[in-house]
């Protein structure tokens, strides 16, 4: 494969890197797109010296040309790709044993949740979620046996900030490992391992792929010896992402600057609109002034994302408000071209108990709405259509 970091290539902004990746073009042929290698094996001319690929559970060109994509991007050493966003944090927290405990962010994203309080807890590994603004309630949690850090920033659905350099550093100095879900922000607005953080997840089905089109999640790790534990634990539970779909996510990849900058602008806008209505209890988003994370954010990424949740005071006017809506997609998921309203108390965060939920914020009459690339005043006409006649 190209050497990714060699010569001023790292200088290079951000937005070209998205262009210019190192694996944007076929070494032999010069095609324009990262080949297709839909091979499940691959033949040894040369029994006693095997080639790099020989099985794509283990490697396969495409895939490779995706998670050297997501590595450039991030600023890590390796990156990986995986069937979906929960298969990459599943096979992360894999990297831990029974007897083991971990620090999470306690708004995490409900799959997450479900996966750390159902399945790992069955498997004797512990989990303490506390509220990641405030860092003496994570440095508190420190137990002998804590292996890691788990943070989501902005946290899903409240939108809450963690600093994450300053936990990173704290992890660091416990021997802990720091992880980052940076699903919301992308490396386009936010790139955790510059800050510390040992390990960066996402779910690459959101703002990444951006179409709606494709389930995929990525990892990447800040050194060679934990790139290596990574790929091992991938390699043996085969979570692994498909040919196709790893070149249909490179290509959605490429225009993520322009989709992120454009829906972050009608982000702002809708932020503002909903905060000035005196029928929405309350507005969700970093880029607001009274957003008590704004100064964190501002500190750690280079914009607030295109992400908005707001409270419509409860359950039944929320799913009236759903009922109405004309343009947005009512459904699971965010990180799309077309705008998606979801409902998280029935969505992201149903596994998640109810009374677990109204702790974290996440009441009944909460909705996120991911801004997509329609016009802003059509999307704010709709939903204030759709506000009017919801009212009880």
């Amino acid at each position: 494969m190209s050497n990714f970091h060699s010569g001023d290539e790292q200088d290079r902004k951000f937005e070209t890197k998205l262009i210019h990746f190192g694996g944007e073009l076929d070494p032999s042929t010069g095609a324009s797109s990262v080949p297709i290698y839909q091979a499940s094996t691959f033949h040894h001319h040369d029994i006693y010296n095997p080639p790099e690929y020989d099985y794509s559970r283990s490697g396969n060109p495409t895939r490779q040309a995706l998670e050297d994509y997501i590595a450039v991007l991030e600023g890590g050493v390796k990156g990986f790709a995986f069937a979906s966003g929960m298969a990459a944090i599943s096979t992360t927290f894999m990297l831990f044993s029974a007897g083991d405990h971990l620090i999470v962010t306690e708004d995490v994203y409900g799959g997450t949740y479900r996966l750390l309080s159902n399945v790992l807890s069955r498997m004797n590994i512990e989990t303490t979620f506390v509220d990641m603004t405030d860092p003496e309630q994570v440095k508190a949690a420190l137990r002998p046996n804590t292996k890691a850090v788990y943070m989501e920033t902005p946290s899903n659905p409240t939108l809450k900030i963690t600093d994450m350099a300053e936990i990173a550093a704290w992890a660091r100095e416990h021997g802990l490992l720091s992880i980052v879900d940076n699903t919301f922000m992308t490396p386009y607005y936010q790139r955790p391992i510059e800050l510390g953080v040992d390990i960066v997840l996402h779910s690459a089905t959101k703002f990444l792929g951006g179409h709606s089109d494709v389930l995929a999640g990525l990892a990447v790790a800040r050194d060679e010896e934990l790139a290596q534990r990574l790929k091992y634990v991938q390699n043996g539970l085969g979570t692994v992402l498909g040919a196709q779909d790893s070149w249909l996510l490179m290509r959605g990849m490429k225009t993520l600057g322009a989709r992120m900058a454009y829906s972050e602008i009608s982000a702002r806008k809708l932020a503002d609109w909903l905060q000035s209505r005196n029928d929405i209890e309350t507005v969700y988003y970093p880029g607001l002034e009274q957003h008590p994370g704004r100064a964190i954010q501002e500190k750690q990424s280079t914009g607030y994302g295109a992400v908005v949740s707001f409270d419509v005071g409860s359950g039944e006017r929320a799913k009236r408000l759903l009922s109405e809506v004309k343009l947005p997609l009512v459904a699971v998921s965010l990180g799309a071209v077309e705008s998606i309203l979801s409902y998280p108390a029935m969505m992201s965060h149903a596994s998640m108990p109810r009374e677990v939920r109204l702790e974290r914020g996440i009441g009944d009459g909460l909705l996120r709405f991911s801004v997509g690339l329609e016009d802003i005043d059509d999307l704010i006409a709709d939903l204030e259509q759709a506000l009017s006649s919801s009212k009880i």
